[in-house]
């Protein structure tokens, strides 16, 4: 049995997949008794020399979407068009589809899986949100008996790297930022990652698959690390605390929250392990309890291994004349909990005037916004006559945490709120 497969993109995991198809045939071909032959390869430039045949190049998109020879098509361009369209038009023309592309998945995943479904074909996507950790089987096979009720995780190789480093050497943000992008976890333009678009993208496809619910991009909360002092690396540490850009998703009362920032993680949460650019995932359901992935989230191998793993999964299910869909229905509108409503603990970072009576306005600004106090610490700051004042608070509504941070930033003897982060 053979198996035709069309490749849209020939990046970096369009490369290695490419690669692996090519040079492991034999050796694939015994492990799943079918061939799977790369028949077409999408490209921009096809005068472009490559380390793969001519014959297979292309740079017309109808070669491949219209080949009725082609039964799959692995989609690995990025962006959200044209690949949404391509996606939808292999779909409709009869063929299984493995992406990697979180961004389409993120925005249109639920209309696609339901498409696929009317279709009778198949769509794999593991490698669009964790890379190496296999998520998405996780939720569709191994969890499908739970009622998910949260996701905390940290999705995002590059800031997790720079926020590494901050914190073990003091970097500040530009030098962990120039440090990432020097050891390739970085990209020039290093947006998609810092300002949190890319942890928002994944948690809004786990999310929607977690809950059964359509969770759009625009409906997840947002918040990056560029604005992080180096200080608050160690005022967290002996708090008991790491931070991280965490990207968090639970059902509470009914209501999806689904919210990106960075955080205090206590340093006893797994989660608060996960060192350099590697990724984790952790999962409460109400019978398996609290579960735990983690592994390679980022890069070309990773994901280039997630891609090829959905393929033989693929490859498996069509040998056994079997489908590998479990019916996957979305509530097109569920309610969605506002940031404002979200209750959670907060941490603030002051600089005051050394002087009496600033803690007692301070904590009267708290007090009138029902904001209860965990605890404090005091430290001389740099700035001369002024001292540096760190509180934790109690879990309270995020629109009362907010309203606090500005009213305690307009009191007299305060120089500055220098750093606000939510913790978990």
């Amino acid at each position: 049995m053979q198996l035709n497969v069309g490749l849209l993109g020939l990046g970096t995991v369009g490369s290695q997949v490419a690669e692996r198809l090519l040079q492991k045939r034999d050796s694939l071909a015994r492990r799943t008794g079918v061939v799977l032959n790369l028949r077409r390869v999408l490209v921009r430039d096809a005068e472009r020399p490559r380390s793969i045949p001519s014959e297979l190049i292309t740079d017309a998109p109808d070669e491949v979407l219209n080949d009725p020879e082609i039964q799959v098509l692995v989609e690995l361009m990025g962006g959200e068009e044209p690949a949404r369209t391509y996606i939808e038009r292999g779909l409709r023309a009869g063929k299984h589809v493995v992406t990697a592309n979180k961004v389409v998945m993120a925005k249109h995943g639920p209309e696609l899986l339901e498409l696929a479904g009317e279709m009778d074909v198949d769509i794999y996507f593991e490698a669009a949100v964790g890379g190496g950790i296999p998520l998405i089987s996780t939720f569709k096979v191994d969890l499908i008996a739970n009622d998910i009720e949260r996701i905390a995780a940290v999705i995002n190789g590059t800031t997790n790297y720079m926020l590494g480093r901050m914190g073990a050497d003091g970097l500040d943000y530009a030098a962990a930022l120039l440090e990432a992008q020097a050891a390739g976890f970085a990209e020039e333009d290093p947006t998609a990652d810092v300002a949190g678009f890319d942890a928002v993208y994944k948690l809004s496809i786990l999310a929607s698959i977690a809950f059964g619910a359509r969770v759009h991009p625009d409906q997840v909360f947002r918040e990056g690390i560029e604005g992080i002092d180096p200080l608050d690396f160690r005022y967290a540490k002996e708090l008991g605390y790491e931070i991280k850009l965490l990207a968090y998703a639970a059902r509470p009362n009914g209501k999806i929250e689904a919210r990106v920032h960075p955080a205090l993680v206590p340093v006893s949460h797994p989660l608060a392990q996960v060192e350099g650019a590697f990724n984790a995932v952790y999962i409460e359901g109400d019978l398996v309890g609290p579960v735990l992935l983690r592994g390679q989230g980022a890069g070309g191998r990773p994901t280039a291994s997630a891609v090829v793993g959905d393929l033989l999964d693929l490859v498996f299910t069509i040998r056994k004349k079997a489908a590998n869909r479990v019916l996957m229905t979305f509530d097109p509108d569920p309610p969605m909990l506002p940031m404002a409503d979200v209750v959670t603990k907060a941490y603030y970072r002051l600089r005051a005037e050394d002087r009496t009576g600033v803690l007692a306005q301070v904590g009267r600004v708290f007090g009138e916004e029902d904001v209860s106090i965990a605890s404090m610490i005091q430290k001389d700051s740099i700035e001369e006559g002024t001292a540096e004042l760190v509180f934790t608070t109690h879990p309270a509504r995020d629109a009362a945490l907010a309203r606090a941070r500005e009213r305690i930033a307009e009191l007299e003897p305060i120089r500055r709120v220098g750093a606000f982060f939510r913790v978990i």
